[in-house]
């Protein structure tokens, strides 16, 4: 009874906002470093992902997106805070 008291663990990630022209919705560009398979070199991978958007992201902000239920065909994550906002 106890596994099913615990909360599930959502996976967050952390992003740079580079589209917000859609209704309620943000493309959020993630990095992250890997280590190349043959030469050891750490390189730079990036995803685009779509996010709901309830806080009124904008472009550059910096976000903290956790998974949830698919919301629509491309959309899966949603905005949970704004870490930063853009200068403008």
């Amino acid at each position: 009874m106890s596994d099913q008291a615990e909360k599930k663990q959502t996976r967050t990630l952390e992003g740079r906002v580079t589209s917000n022209k859609m209704d309620k919705t943000v493309t959020v560009l993630v990095e992250r470093q890997v280590q190349h398979w043959l030469l050891g070199k750490i390189i730079r991978r990036s995803t685009k992902l779509h996010a709901q958007d309830d806080l009124g992201a904008n472009e550059g902000d910096l976000v903290r997106i956790a998974e949830c239920r698919p919301l629509s065909k491309t959309k899966h994550h949603r905005v949970v805070e704004i870490i930063t906002r853009a200068n403008v």
